[in-house]
């Protein structure tokens, strides 16, 4: 017996997180019952439906993509832009562990698993996400000390985050700053870089935990090999059957 969200989860229907969702909306029924608390636990013989269509398990897939500028991170867009989705040709119901934005380039997971989705973007697993931005100004060393300690978006601090100005351009006024970060809030380095007065001009996101961008080209993507998704459960402190590893 395992719990409906994670289940749906699994089946690649949505992350828990928007299967949690979709359960507490009243869209998920469990052998005719509309279900809509979270404790529910279901066997491998119950039949569950979500939108009224029976939920049926996928093989997980796990792919790695180099985000190009102008694409959107989501499953599926309202205005008809092109997204990530419809750069990997698959069968399987694929979305986007986390989300890059519109003109951020690099590195992005996707995949139909949302218990692997789960522990890759909640910040206590610590997975490090590594960007480096193009800002307008001079970075300068109370900048970057500001950074490393934590700054205030939306009214809460951000965790401590390594800082590395790897260039400085004094002829178009700009730098090259990299920041290591754990967490994933909403355009978050972008707003940390503006709440210490500079505007960022180009965002890159070129590593997650120990995976980068090696080989690849913008619109490219490539599938992870189970050593790295074992790899990334690992530094996650979690196993694969989702239980927490001493």
């Amino acid at each position: 017996m395992e719990r409906l969200q994670k289940v749906l989860a699994s089946s690649g229907v949505a992350s828990r997180r928007k299967a949690e969702e979709l359960i507490l909306a009243g869209e998920v029924q469990v052998n005719g019952e509309v279900v809509r608390e979270l404790g529910r636990k279901v066997s491998g013989t119950d039949v569950i439906l979500v939108h009224g269509k029976m939920i049926k398990k996928e093989d997980k897939v796990y792919y790695l993509l180099y985000k190009p500028r102008g694409v959107v991170s989501t499953s599926s867009d309202e205005k008809g832009r092109k997204t990530v989705v419809d750069l990997i040709p698959t069968s399987s119901r694929i979305y986007p562990i986390g989300r890059l934005d519109y003109d951020t380039t690099g590195l992005l997971l996707l995949t139909n698993d949302g218990e692997f989705a789960q522990v890759l973007m909640h910040p206590k697993h610590k997975i490090e996400k590594v960007y480096v931005a193009k800002v307008r100004g001079i970075v300068k060393g109370d900048a970057i000390h500001a950074l490393e300690k934590g700054v205030e978006i939306d009214g809460k601090l951000t965790s401590s985050v390594r800082v590395k100005l790897r260039k400085v351009n004094r002829d178009t006024n700009t730098s090259i700053v990299e920041l290591t970060i754990h967490e994933g809030r909403n355009h978050q380095v972008k707003k940390m870089l503006a709440s210490v007065g500079h505007e960022v001009l180009k965002l890159k996101r070129e590593r997650v935990g120990f995976l980068t961008l090696d080989k690849l080209k913008s619109g490219e993507y490539r599938p992870l090999s189970p050593k790295e998704i074992k790899q990334l459960y690992a530094m996650a402190n979690y196993s694969q059957d989702g239980k927490k590893e001493e």
